[in-house]
């Protein structure tokens, strides 16, 4: 049997030529710094050779996978990764509904549910009959009659689709199963003073508005009379009106010509029938970006109350609780009550249940092993962190008795508290005990430290990255010379040198009975010109604290939400907000102009003496608008190919070869290097280049002392991490002139980062807090937390059992607290120094 893969020449990215052996059945660990090129050997190497070998063995063609630049790779096995994304944006799928656990409460409630008769308000019990095992038309008995004992009345029987709001049997009819209803907002729709040339019509933007607005002028001139479009929309009559709101098949319009058909090319929708179509396609998906527009008002369904079932369903109860119930209890709870339940059940009843029974607190164990106890069933899976989705994932493989495959990971204990990583690790050596490889690619020590092997790839980000600098364990990595993770594990183990807490400046922010969510809080005081670290388990509250209290207490309009007040933001005169949220979902955005760089860049080509002579502007020296860019691609340097039913495929423009711009602006060259070569370079790369610049020079350093030189300026935002975009945020934000004192709010920035890169984004943190500001943080990292000056630690655990203020005070204060988590992790690494 191998035991080992072998990679020989892998020179993917910035991978310089390195060979190297990963041995097989073990937990491995990928570390390095940001962008040494981690994601590039495991990912873009390793994941897609085993792909593409894969498929060639069954005999199917991989020509849609390019073979990675490696000479050879022997030794694959059959590889899943598990990455941080989220693939099911649908809104109705929920955590129970993605781990199966929402089938099993079904289950029990078709078949012990206790039922409320309409008529009689009386209790049916449940009978115990036998039906096929999770079988959603329970083999004929959703068509199946009971008789009410009390009233004599004859009821449907329920079955496992009755208790599913996904269909029709079950969802409330009020808002179809999806917990809330929605109604247009015409204000932000329409506005009657501009003209639909003007942008009378919020709606009607991007390449479609043109379009439609032919065939509204089309269907005017069928019917008889004209659109303006340079006329304002207040000055329409009815019937122009009513062609424009609803379209030409409509009630509201067939009134005025009820014998008159519409043509093809005449067929207008309807502004608000299009809006209406588009949101039930995505079935209010709350990513939808009519939501986003303020086109549609939401509320919660009047009905149901957000509870997606019809009344029947609700009132079924098991063990005194309904799935109403059921479903909005953490996990950690429903592992409970299915315990309690075993144990309460009649005779008659155990052999309806006992596999159910075995097989559901498994599950739900997993989960809990992995830090997700506190999820409920009823959390949209949109609305997961990466981290969260990432791990679901992961439980969900463990039960899957799946041996022989290559489990590539990335970062997955993104999110975790110490404690949670300690079952996190306990779940990937169940992974490989059962015979797989376990590759992950990890900034954590302790995840380390549970390795059979280590791999440290650096010694840098970017073409300073890309060799093997460290192997063997972490005894092995801290005798290496070369190794960066070994260097900072070796200062990390001398003595550590106590810092001096700052006092700030005596003035605080304070809430006062925070009750939002889980958080039940009388009062915790923010101390004013300190960094605070915002600390416990994961799911505790506080994300709910900072960013959906304290954050949203700025507001002059409105009073605070979740708390009874808020006092002390008077001292305060801005707050910048930097969180974990998507950079943009559109293609055109990339780091370059994310950051206004572009704009810098496209104004020092345009200013060249060439250029100047050539007549090319700014304008041309844009990949968004026409005049410069390549009209094959649009700018873009790709073309995107259908592939049915597989993802799209982005294939290199064969006209400009990726360049994105024609042969004109390419030729226009600063020292030596096109517009183009500068959007391809990392921003490390172009620093010797622009640093004589000095409208781009500051955020250019800025983004690489924050860690992302290696970053293209020229990636889309699309593919950057939230731990990246955060770090792009504060970069842009640092390069700016200093103002008032400002509170600086941010979500785990230390995502991503190695702890070499800590220590850097710690300095610009320092920076930020000795130039008199605040800056508040949401942190998992005991390295970050130690160096705090105080710490606020929530919890004690996630969930209903989370939400209290544990322990507040300097790290050493907090370390005291036996009640603390973080506290507990604070004591060891302050006194160790690991």
């Amino acid at each position: 049997m191998n035991d080992t893969i072998f990679i020989v020449g892998a020179r993917e990215n910035n991978l310089k030529n390195i060979s190297l052996s990963i041995p097989k059945y073990k937990l491995v660990v990928l570390t390095g710094p940001s962008g040494s090129g981690k994601s590039t050997l495991a990912m873009d190497t390793l994941q897609r050779e085993c792909q593409r070998q894969y498929l060639d063995s069954m005999g199917l063609t991989s020509d849609s996978i390019r073979k990675p630049k490696v000479e050879s790779i022997e030794g694959l096995s059959p590889s899943i990764s598990v990455g941080q994304h989220i693939t099911n944006r649908n809104p109705r799928s929920t955590v129970g509904t993605v781990t199966d656990i929402y089938t099993f409460v079904r289950f029990i409630f078709a078949r012990l549910g206790e039922r409320i008769c309409p008529s009689c308000s009386g209790s049916i019990p449940p009978s115990f009959e036998p039906a096929g095992l999770l079988a959603d038309e329970d083999e004929g008995m959703d068509h199946k009659t009971v008789d009410c004992p009390h009233c004599g009345d004859e009821l449907e029987k329920l079955g496992m689709s009755h208790f599913s709001f996904n269909k029709p049997e079950g969802a409330c009819e009020a808002c179809s199963g999806l917990g809330h209803v929605a109604s247009i907002n015409e204000a932000a729709v329409f506005n009657s003073e501009l003209s639909l040339r003007g942008g009378g019509v919020a709606s009607l933007n991007g390449v479609h508005r043109d379009i439609q607005m032919r065939i509204l002028v089309a269907a005017g001139k069928h019917y008889g009379f004209d659109f303006d479009l340079d006329l304002p929309l207040k000055d329409y009559n009815e019937v122009q009106r009513d062609i424009l709101y609803y379209g030409v098949e409509s009630e509201a319009f067939k009134r005025h010509y009820p014998n008159v058909k519409p043509v093809q090319g005449t067929k207008f929708e309807g502004v608000i029938p299009g809006l209406w179509r588009r949101y039930k396609e995505k079935e209010g998906e709350s990513a939808g970006q009519e939501k986003e527009d303020g086109f549609f008002h939401e509320q919660l369904c009047p009905e149901c109350r957000g509870a997606l079932l019809n009344k029947e369903a609700r009132l079924v109860r098991v063990a005194d609780a309904s799935i109403t119930d059921v479903s909005e209890w953490s996990l950690g709870e429903v592992f409970e009550w299915t315990q309690d339940l075993k144990a309460a059940l009649p005779a008659e009843a155990q052999h309806l249940l006992e596999p159910i029974l075995y097989d559901m607190p498994t599950r739900l164990q997993r989960i809990i092993d992995v830090g997700l106890g506190y999820l409920s069933m009823n959390r949209q899976t949109v609305t997961l962190s990466g981290g969260e989705a990432q791990r679901l994932r992961l439980a969900s493989l463990l039960g899957s008795g799946l041996t022989g495959v290559l489990y590539i990971l990335d970062e997955p204990t993104t999110g975790l508290h110490p404690r949670d990583t300690v079952g996190l690790i306990r779940v990937l050596q169940q992974l490989r005990d059962l015979g797989n490889t376990v590759l992950v690619i990890e900034h954590d020590i302790e995840m380390m430290r549970a390795a059979d092997h280590i791999i440290d790839i650096g010694p840098g980000a970017g073409l300073h990255g890309g060799t093997v600098v460290g192997e063997g364990r972490v005894e092995d990595l801290m005798a290496s010379e070369l190794s960066v993770t070994g260097a900072y594990l070796r200062a990390e183990s001398l003595p550590t040198v106590k810092r001096t807490r700052r006092k700030g400046n005596g003035q605080s922010i304070t809430i006062r009975e925070a009750h939002a969510r889980n958080i039940d809080i009388p009062s915790v005081s923010f101390p004013l010109g300190r960094l605070v670290s915002v600390t416990g388990v994961s799911g505790s509250g506080k994300s709910t604290l900072v960013f959906d209290i304290l954050a949203q207490g700025n507001s002059k309009e409105k009073a605070p939400t979740g708390c009874k007040e808020i006092t002390g933001l008077e001292h305060v005169g801005n707050i910048v907000i930097f969180d974990q949220s998507p950079m943009g979902r559109v293609q055109r955005s990339n780091v370059a102009t994310y950051t206004d760089v572009f704009t810098q860049i496209r104004a020092l080509y345009a200013g060249l003496p060439e250029a100047k002579a050539r007549k090319l502007t700014t304008k041309h020296f844009s990949f968004n608008t026409p005049g410069g860019r390549c009209e094959t691609c649009q700018g873009l340097g790709v073309l995107s190919v259908d592939m049915n039913f597989l993802p799209d495929l982005e294939v290199k423009c064969h006209d400009c070869k990726g360049k994105r711009f024609t042969d004109e602006v390419l030729q226009i060259q600063y020292k030596g290097y096109s517009i183009s070569d500068i959007l391809n370079m990392s921003i490390q790369e172009s620093l010797p280049i622009l640093m004589t610049e000095a409208k781009m020079a500051g955020i250019i350093e800025m983004l690489c002392e924050v860690g992302l030189g290696y970053l293209q300026w020229g990636q889309s935002v699309k593919t950057v991490s939230g731990g990246e975009g955060q770090r792009i945020r504060l970069a842009k934000e640092l390069s700016k002139p200093s103002r008032n004192h400002t509170l600086y709010l941010l979500d785990e920035p230390t995502t991503g980062l190695h702890p070499t890169d800590i220590l850097r984004l710690q300095v610009l943190l320092d920076k930020l807090v000795d130039t008199g500001n605040t800056v508040v943080v949401v942190e998992h990292s005991l390295e970050l937390i130690r160096e705090s000056d105080w710490v606020i630690d929530i919890g004690p655990d996630g969930g209903a059992a989370g939400g209290k203020l544990v322990a507040e005070g300097t790290p050493e204060q907090v370390a005291e607290v036996a009640a603390s988590y973080t506290g507990m992790f604070l004591k060891r690494i302050l006194a160790e120094g690991l």
